[in-house]
């Protein structure tokens, strides 16, 4: 295969991730910005945080416009992690190796592309359309999730996908928990009851999974578990990590490269941070370190993988 088809593989399902976590994060926000809950006002200040580049200044003008965060996070051309933004890269990676893709892949990212293009969306995120629209567009990215994995073959290509979609998705839930940590000062010890942190179990689709799973009253310590150690959650760091694992094997063990012990010695030490970590292990590092350093090690295993197969500098 290629470097420049496995690389535009391998960013076509991470910005296809990311989007679809952005588009989590705004539906759950919006929908509990309708009501004003226990915890007073909703801001949208934590995901400004997360997903934009504005100063301090421009957020604080920002976050409580729920139609103004809106046309900044999905339509804004100028912000490079909107949703317009990302679906336009992906489309563009997707253009270049059609060839490489299914026709119904195609299909989906292409409809995607229309649709957050179409000039009339920012209008329906203004108005009282906004949250038929928000679905709308999450249940078109689940949708393009499904037909990736129920009509691409399993070869190289889908190893490569597979990558992007995993490490964008460990660094997606990293950063969202430590977002939402950060607001109580990273006290795992305290307790917040479930309404607090329905915000962060419901952006990464982990609410009913957690009322079905843990019973003990120390909540705070069973959302870390979740979100961080689960292996049967789908979004936790370590399942992610797990998957990705696989993938790393299959395309090393293909393509044999020079650096190939250097790729699953790196591989393997953040792999093994995760596994073998535990609340006592993360009390000693701090919950705020050990979930940057997460982040930061998947950002840079990315970009090994980048300079190894996509010819990178």
């Amino acid at each position: 295969m290629l470097s420049r088809v496995a690389d535009s593989m391998f960013w076509m399902n991470r910005y296809m991730e990311r989007a679809e976590g952005l588009l989590r994060v705004l539906h759950t926000n919006y929908v509990l910005s309708l009501d004003k809950g226990p915890y007073g006002v909703h801001t949208w200040k934590p995901v400004l945080q997360i997903f934009g580049s504005l100063h301090e200044d421009e957020i604080t003008e920002l976050q409580f416009s729920s139609a103004g965060v809106l046309k900044y996070l999905i339509t804004d051309a100028k912000n490079t992690n909107s949703i317009r933004s990302l679906v336009n890269k992906a489309r563009e990676n997707a253009r270049g190796m059609q060839d490489h893709i299914t026709k119904e892949v195609w299909e989906e990212v292409n409809y995607i592309y229309h649709t957050v293009n179409n000039p009339l969306l920012e209008k329906h995120l203004s108005g009282e359309h906004a949250l038929a629209t928000l679905t709308h567009l999450l249940k078109h990215c689940l949708t393009y999730v499904g037909v990736t994995d129920t009509t691409m073959p399993r070869g190289q290509g889908w190893c490569f996908m597979s990558a992007g979609r995993f490490i964008e998705r460990g660094i997606i839930t990293a950063d969202v928990t430590l977002k939402q940590f950060e607001q109580i000062d990273f006290q795992i010890e305290d307790h917040k009851d479930i309404l607090y942190w329905r915000n962060l179990l419901l952006s990464l689709s982990g609410y009913e999974l957690y009322l079905k799973t843990y019973r003990s009253t120390t909540t705070n310590s069973n959302v870390l578990n979740e979100v961080v150690f689960n292996n049967d959650f789908p979004r936790s760091v370590f399942y992610t990590l797990s998957r990705l694992e696989k993938y790393v094997k299959d395309i090393l063990e293909e393509n044999n490269p020079p650096d190939k012990e250097t790729i699953y010695r790196e591989f393997g030490r953040i792999h093994s941070r995760v596994k073998f970590a535990d609340e006592n292990f993360i009390k000693q590092v701090t919950l705020r370190r050990f979930l940057e350093e997460t982040k930061i090690d998947l950002l840079k295993f990315s970009h090994l993988l980048g300079q190894q197969f996509f010819s990178y500098a």
